[in-house]
């Protein structure tokens, strides 16, 4: 099972985690909106996660964040599908992972202010 813990509020990141098809390669994907107050959530920012600079992928039993996870989600991303490609292209080698991430994280930021939404809030 693929666990991908992300911000629900934010428009680009529901429509990411939406648009990604994993399923083939990972069979149960569940998804954990970070602003619910959820025990995942809760676990992990416990954990030194801070959810509002990153995402999180639990794969394997290994914890990716950040430009890690979506590193590793574009590697289990179908590449039939024309999204995936392009976030393949965009993401599957670490360095433009780390290159693009902080990028997404403006763009995730500009969203939330344009919506009127803060950072998402340690529980």
């Amino acid at each position: 099972m693929l666990l991908i813990l992300y911000d629900g509020e934010c428009p680009f990141c529901s429509h990411y985690v939406q648009r990604l098809h994993v399923q083939a390669h990972c069979g149960e994907v569940k998804l954990i909106d970070a602003r619910l107050n959820d025990a995942t959530a809760q676990f992990y920012w416990q954990q030194g996660y801070d959810l509002d600079e990153g995402m999180i992928a639990l794969w394997d039993d290994r914890v990716y964040y950040g430009a890690d996870a979506v590193n590793v989600l574009a590697q289990l991303a179908d590449p039939d599908d024309v999204f995936n490609r392009l976030h393949r292209w965009l993401t599957a080698q670490p360095k433009m992972a780390r290159l693009f991430y902080p990028l997404f994280k403006r763009a995730r930021r500009l969203a939330l202010a344009l919506k009127g939404s803060g950072p998402l809030v340690r529980y």
